[in-house]
């Protein structure tokens, strides 16, 4: 079985880190967003992987082929950002009439994935949230969903589209998308996938909803450490001197004088010298002395001396107290 995976998105609530790469290869716990999803698909048994690309989609491209290069790909190109309704629509020809999984490039689920894949029926992951205003929405009757709505001002219920989906009847979405395309069906300003599952409801198609508590969303700043953080406690090493679990440090990063942790994550070349971080994803090739770091997010190849308190910090910046 496919699986799809949209990551052709720009991610400006993620800058200045989108600024020189794509959201989808993010780092969170010590490998990128993307790796996240694909490693946990491939171990449920999905055997190709459809990702639809834009922004950056290079990087994407040159990722696969330098970290992944066994998996069966075909990478679509999305021309124009006109919606996640279009962009899994792109994808027609590639992924044809047969069933597959759809889960968007920013989102993390720990879930059993292979039951998903063995359903019966169409599918939606789904977690009841405090402020479904934010997401697009599902409205029950009882086991089945009755209607689908897309960020609401008033929520038919607190039920939040968590960005996994299985389509079990692909030629039902193929000719929604279609009608949502063709006829301009626009939600604000966009094609949505949401409008798409909705024209299936209204012919006839059925979707039951799966819930979904492991549901880790990297879209944000805050929500990008939170899911450091979370994924650390699942699976963080420990037992390195310097470190506080949970934490993640590539097997080259030089510590000296310095403690890391907990919830740290550090890339590969970073060089930490009388430094205490907590709570931080630090990129590649970085160089911290004398920091007291927490809360932060710092990007690759970054220079950072005698730096205290939360920083948000792109590629190839440097700081200096002195």
């Amino acid at each position: 079985m496919k699986a799809v995976i949209p990551a052709a998105g720009v991610g400006t609530r993620l800058r200045p880190h989108t600024l020189t790469r794509p959201k989808a290869l993010l780092p969170v716990a010590g490998k990128p967003i993307l790796a996240h999803i694909v490693d946990d698909l491939a171990a449920a048994g999905v055997d190709g992987f459809v990702i639809i690309v834009g922004y950056k989609g290079d990087a994407v491209r040159e990722w696969f082929a330098r970290e992944r290069p066994g998996l069966d790909l075909t990478f679509v190109q999305q021309e124009r950002r006109l919606g996640l309704g279009h962009a899994v629509w792109t994808a027609r020809e590639v992924l044809g009439d047969e069933p597959f999984f759809c889960i968007l490039g920013d989102t993390i689920l720990k879930a059993d994935y292979a039951a998903l894949l063995r359903a019966g029926t169409n599918l939606i992951g789904v977690r009841e949230v405090d402020d479904p205003r934010r997401f697009g929405v599902v409205e029950m009757d009882g086991e089945r969903v009755h209607r689908f709505v897309e960020k609401p001002e008033v929520p038919p219920s607190n039920l939040a589209i968590v960005g996994a989906y299985f389509f079990r009847d692909a030629p039902a979405l193929w000719a929604a998308l279609g009608r949502v395309v063709a006829e301009d069906i626009r939600t604000r300003g966009e094609y949505q996938l949401t409008d798409g599952l909705q024209l299936m409801i209204e012919a006839g198609c059925e979707f039951a909803v799966v819930p979904v508590s492991d549901w880790y969303d990297c879209g944000k700043a805050e929500t990008w450490l939170d899911t450091n953080r979370v994924l650390l406690a699942r699976g963080g090493d420990s037992g390195r001197p310097g470190t506080v679990a949970p934490c993640h440090l590539a097997p080259d990063v030089v510590l000296q004088d310095s403690r890391v942790g907990p919830d740290v994550s550090v890339g590969a070349g970073t060089v930490i010298i009388g430094s205490e971080l907590r709570d931080c994803v630090v990129g590649d090739g970085c160089r911290l002395e004398g920091c007291r770091l927490t809360a932060s997010l710092v990007g690759d190849h970054c220079v950072l001396r005698g730096i205290s308190g939360s920083v948000n910090l792109g590629d190839y910046s440097e700081i200096d107290a002195d």
